[in-house]
């Protein structure tokens, strides 16, 4: 049998639509809906068995998008799913990586533990936060990498105009790649602290940003006030025009009203986590990740490369 059937819970509903359509199948009937003291009811309305299946969902806040990707794996799989993919666009819980304070957990390694264990045979990602929570799972993850979707909408660009800035040193070797795939871009560091989570203070700039585009990468954009100071810093520099391209909106708190205030022309971002109406300010543009999703599946499908993605 082996067809694909592609789910989501309601988290990635739009981004699984979009992906079928590229694809050219239907998606899977599936039911998500509550009991009355608002436990979640998952059930898949077709069958799957003997099927090659695939489920979309980001992990971003509430805490019932986590549990509804673990309650559909565990339904695939008491359905006989021949294989189980779980795509987590948005890999939520991700900066908890480490253990950096005393009695803390380490929160990205107990959602690997729970992903494996609701099931899933193996893992997609898009641009996760570090590169060490591979190691976190003991089954197969492809960390695939949005640069194709920015560089397919951005083109190729003049180094002699543009520079690409890197907002910590964490962030170095992600700004590196997407500089050498814009045209072997100059790159340029910000040196950053926290003093606090979601704090930060920009400490210094290494490297050329006088009279430069400036394009600053990164993974995400949360609460915003990384960009918000990097950017100020930037200016006050000599940067010209300021772009941002992050993969993840986050854009919780304050963030919006940042960016708005930040001296940016554009922040540029992808649809792996749906963006609500109300902050989809003029600077905002979002990119859908769809079509990448969708060629990985087939790959997957058909036992062909992922990393060929991205030569």
């Amino acid at each position: 049998m082996n067809e694909i059937k592609i789910l989501s819970g309601l988290a990635s509903w739009k981004l699984k639509e979009d992906i079928c359509k590229h694809l050219g199948v239907a998606p899977c009937a599936l039911e998500v809906s509550r009991f009355k003291d608002n436990e979640i009811r998952i059930q898949i309305k077709e069958n799957i068995r003997g099927c090659d299946v695939f489920i979309v969902q980001s992990t971003h806040p509430p805490a019932e998008n986590l549990l509804e990707l673990l309650l559909l794996i565990d339904a695939a799989k008491r359905a006989s799913a021949k294989r189980i993919t779980t795509i987590i666009p948005y890999f939520g819980y991700a900066r908890q990586d480490r253990k950096d304070r005393p009695r803390v957990p380490i929160s990205a390694k107990l959602i690997a533990n729970l992903v494996q264990t609701a099931g899933t045979d193996r893992v997609l990602t898009i641009d996760l936060h570090s590169d060490q929570i591979q190691g976190f799972f003991d089954i197969p993850l492809d960390n695939i990498y949005a640069f194709p979707v920015f560089k397919e909408h951005l083109g190729a660009l003049d180094s002699n105009l543009f520079s690409v800035v890197s907002p910590d040193v964490g962030g170095t070797n992600r700004a590196r790649a997407f500089a050498k795939r814009l045209g072997d871009l100059p790159l340029a560091l910000v040196d950053k602290r926290r003093p606090a989570p979601n704090m930060s203070e920009i400490m210094h700039i290494i490297g050329m940003v006088e009279n430069k585009n400036l394009i600053i990468v990164d993974d995400m954009i949360d609460t915003g006030g990384t960009i918000f100071f990097a950017s100020q810093r930037l200016k006050e520099r000599g940067a010209r025009a300021i772009w941002v391209c992050a993969t993840h909106a986050i854009l919780s708190g304050d963030a919006v009203n940042l960016l708005e205030e930040a001296p940016i022309d554009r922040v540029i971002v992808t649809d792996t986590i749906p963006i609500p109406e109300h902050k989809k300010i003029r600077k905002i543009e979002i990119l859908p990740v769809s079509g990448l999703i969708a060629e990985a599946i087939l790959r997957i499908h058909e036992e062909k490369s992922i990393s060929a993605l991205f030569i």
